[in-house]
């Protein structure tokens, strides 16, 4: 059920300010539920976004060569951590979670991570849905809280050859 337009690509410095208004409009919805300094650090400007480059990957979806969807990843040693996933509202239920998901888990295997961590805040249904159907647990570990925004913390263990 995927896009066959969709290509997932790593972010470019030019991707950057189409990547902080395509983050900004994927969680407008929900800001109300953010406190202002949480939502700003879950809708980063383009400068930020450009400071998180070096980082680590962070990968973007294309469709047709409109940005429809972004994730970065961090690491923490033997972990993964995900960070800044979006969908465009208008492509959300078209599978490209799943193939920026897909690229971050293949990229986790290649450089022999053990896990994937990912943070994500309780109102964010549809997502939390999605990824526990991708094998993502709840787990007790922190972090708890953005900015007074509460949290919670899911992993995935990876297995060699999965």
């Amino acid at each position: 059920m995927s896009q066959p337009s969709l290509v997932i690509r790593l972010a470019k410095l030019d991707d950057l300010p189409s990547l902080a208004e395509l983050m900004y409009q994927s969680f407008l919805e929900y800001r109300s539920a953010y406190t202002e300094a949480a939502f700003s650090a879950t809708t980063p400007s383009s400068e930020r976004l450009a400071e998180r480059l070096p980082e680590g990957p962070m990968w973007v979806a294309a469709d047709d060569g409109v940005l429809v969807g972004t994730v970065a990843a961090v690491s923490r040693g033997a972990e993964l951590y995900v960070r800044g996933m979006a969908v465009a509202p208008a492509s959300r239920g078209l599978g490209v979670a799943a193939q920026l998901l897909e690229a971050v888990e293949t990229f986790a295997l290649t450089d022999g991570y053990q896990r994937i961590r990912l943070s994500t805040t309780p109102f964010l249904t549809r997502a939390i849905k999605f990824y526990e159907r991708s094998g993502f647990r709840r787990t007790t570990e922190g972090p708890h809280d953005l900015f007074g925004t509460q949290l919670f913390t899911m992993v995935k263990e990876l297995k060699k050859g999965s």
